[in-house]
């Protein structure tokens, strides 16, 4: 290193800025639309599941077609994505299975979050041009698709993850909400 000094560090500045930051909205764009057998959400699956395929169009530019490169060599992929049809959110949702808890929305899948962000892993079946063919969706006809990435094994699955209160749903633990919900 030479003789010039560094300039000292402002974190209390730098975390006022961020915090600030936090007040500001994102802008975000689609990349593609779903095309999807799920007209209506009490028609889709609660968690990806069973062999409906279904198709991810995206826009049709030489841009996209570059940033598709190799991925066709994956099995899987994640779509991040905007639940279109979900107006407003909940603090608190009873989540489908028993026992009927009232839970944080954090800590369940709902669809009623804070953003309107899902998230799913699918089977990538094949891509022609700027349309990728999956399967195991639980998307929407017409959701907007934000962004796509490979699953990769070694880093996407977990092997000491738990499941939170759900693993407690399995030893039989919970049974009645005594909680106050107003």
């Amino acid at each position: 290193m030479t003789g010039a000094s560094r300039a000292p560090k402002r974190y209390a500045a730098d975390l006022a800025r961020q915090r600030d930051s936090l007040r500001e909205s994102i802008e975000m764009r689609p990349i593609g639309i779903v095309h999807s057998p799920y007209k209506e959400r009490f028609a889709a699956p609660r968690q990806p599941s069973g062999d409906t395929e279904a198709q991810i169009h995206l826009l049709p530019d030489n841009a996209m077609r570059q940033a598709l490169q190799d991925l066709d060599r994956f099995s899987h992929i994640w779509v991040i994505y905007w639940m279109h049809l979900n107006q407003g959110w909940n603090p608190t949702v009873i989540p489908p299975r028993e026992p009927r808890i009232r839970r944080g929305v954090l800590a369940t899948r709902a669809p009623h979050r804070p953003n309107r962000l899902g998230l799913s892993a699918v089977r990538l079946l094949g891509i022609e041009d700027t349309v990728l063919r999956i399967r195991n969706h639980d998307m929407l006809d017409g959701t907007p698709v934000l962004d796509i990435k490979p699953y990769i094994p070694y880093s996407d699955r977990i092997a000491d993850a738990n499941s939170g209160w759900l693993d407690d749903m399995e030893d039989g633990e919970e049974t009645v909400d005594t909680r106050d919900t107003a």
